[in-house]
């Protein structure tokens, strides 16, 4: 079993993002067509049908907000989905499943942040078959500096934010 936890989006933030994203932009919900979209609100692939929005999101800002860090040119934004509607956030994860959107043949960038909020360091990772072993791995190595305070995971392919995980 893993020691490192996939976090979602923040409630209260999902409910700022709902009504204007973090470039200030109004959401635009739209039905996911054939789904697979990967929700950051509940960690896990749109349904066909479901009401969804492609938000701008700024993680670290959030996370310097609450914590008091300055990540200066470190603050980056970019796209996640969300339900445009409240939701019930993630389900338990079946045993062995920690990560979501651990496609095998993704590409997926562990950038490791300080307490400051500065970047310390990172990895790609090409998600093999056993993705859970990859990522326990990537974490695993990243909070043994014991200067990272915390891990965002992201799609390579598109700069999306997958999650964030803190140091255990």
């Amino acid at each position: 079993m893993t020691r490192h936890h996939a976090l979602p989006l923040d409630p209260a933030a999902l409910d700022e993002l709902r009504h204007a994203d973090d470039a200030g932009h109004t959401p635009r919900p739209y039905p996911s067509a054939d789904g697979d979209e990967p929700l950051r609100c509940c960690l896990r692939p749109s349904r066909a049908g479901e009401r969804i929005a492609l938000v701008t999101y700024a993680p670290l800002r959030r996370w310097a907000a609450r914590t008091g860090a300055a990540p200066g040119a470190y603050d980056e934004q970019g796209p996640v989905f969300v339900h445009a509607d409240a939701c019930a956030g993630p389900a338990p994860t079946a045993p062995g499943t920690p990560y979501p959107f651990a496609r095998p043949g993704a590409l997926r960038a562990f950038r490791r942040y300080d307490a400051a909020g500065r970047i310390t360091g990172g990895r790609v990772v090409e998600v093999p078959l056993d993705a859970c072993a990859a990522y326990d791995a990537a974490l695993d190595e990243a909070f043994t500096d014991p200067d990272v305070a915390l891990v965002h995971v992201r799609a390579v392919e598109y700069g999306c934010f997958q999650f964030e995980v803190r140091r255990p």
